[in-house]
């Protein structure tokens, strides 16, 4: 959670390297501005959020909605750990009560919400991949170190790390998971 502004330093830092990595060139920064304009507003929110200034998280609330329904993202504060990634525009709704881990890489048509009118929304882990098109709802859990296919629905806990999850419903197709980072890979 976002408290200082050394935090917010460290998110927005995290969620460039998320986007462009260590060695983006101009041409590739300057076609994604739009998408990590929106991440700036994120946490630039949640900071203002988090410290009850209400006037200026007011505004970035704002500017953040609006940009959102340009990108067709709804993603309210304090949801994701840093390095969050939202690849591309297209439609990407996150329910506000659910709680993501670092390094979340999340592809078009991604839906993480509630069910059956309840307002638990799942919690998951760090270094999770979100195929497009995956749906995650109800209140469960999700480890870490987790590929989720595209089109897959989970709708059961899966808290065994590093596990690819594919199928409707989802089930466990392999045990290689998803690891950002190749060195901390175990194959």
């Amino acid at each position: 959670m976002i408290k200082s502004k050394h935090d917010l330093k460290h998110y927005i830092e995290c969620d460039k390297k998320a986007r462009w990595g260590d060695s983006a060139g101009y041409g590739i920064k300057l076609k994604t501005k739009k998408l990590m304009k929106f991440n700036i507003l994120l946490r630039k929110a949640e900071y203002h959020v988090n410290n009850h200034h209400k006037i200026l998280s007011a505004v970035y609330k704002y500017r953040l909605n609006n940009l959102g329904m340009k990108l067709g993202w709804s993603v309210e504060p304090n949801v994701f750990g840093p390095g969050m990634c939202i690849v591309h525009y297209g439609t990407v709704v996150v329910n506000p009560n659910a709680r993501i881990g670092k390094n979340a890489r999340i592809h078009a048509g991604v839906n993480i919400g509630a069910s059956g009118g309840s307002k638990k929304a799942p919690v998951i882990g760090d270094n999770v991949y979100f195929g497009p098109g995956a749906k995650i709802f109800g209140d469960i859990k999700i480890g870490s170190n987790i590929a989720i296919g595209a089109n897959a629905v989970v709708n059961k806990s899966f808290e065994e790390d590093g596990v690819t999850l594919g199928g409707i419903p989802a089930k466990i197709i392999s045990r290689k998971g998803y690891y950002p980072n190749k060195s901390e890979e175990q194959v």
